[in-house]
């Protein structure tokens, strides 16, 4: 990750966390979630916010990475480790990230793609398949 980004990263975490979890901006009607998360190489615990998409007791979220050509960090760290910790609005939790597949992922995609016109825009950017993360309470 560049400087560039992580200063954006942690402008968006100061927000975040500043505003009880609903930061202004480009980011007021986007579901946001504090995603941390232990990288797979390094062992060194990193914050990434994330958009999501709520799934009933579970958060939802889409390896898109802006649809550049690779998945994000953060899905290796959770493929590797899949035990992390969420902050969602006031709140932390404890969750376990599973790899959606088949139907599942395939109907979650789809619902992504309805309430996010952005996500459309990064799934056109890439040829690889975007990978879909289902976060369940541990």
């Amino acid at each position: 990750m560049n400087d560039e980004r992580k200063a954006l990263n942690e402008k968006v975490i100061e927000d975040f966390r500043n505003t009880g979890g609903k930061p202004g901006g480009m980011y007021e009607s986007i579901p946001l979630l504090l995603l941390h998360h232990t990288g797979a190489k390094s062992a060194t615990e990193y914050i990434t916010p994330l958009a999501y998409l709520p799934d009933g007791e579970n958060w939802v979220l889409f390896a898109a990475n802006g649809g550049r050509p690779s998945h994000p960090g953060w899905y290796f760290n959770l493929k590797a480790a899949p035990a992390a910790r969420i902050e969602v609005g006031t709140e932390t939790i404890e969750v376990v990230a599973r790899f959606a597949a088949g139907q599942e992922r395939d109907a979650l995609y789809a619902r992504e793609r309805e309430v996010s016109p952005l996500f459309g825009d990064f799934e056109k950017r890439t040829t690889r398949e975007i990978p879909v993360v289902v976060l369940e309470r541990a």
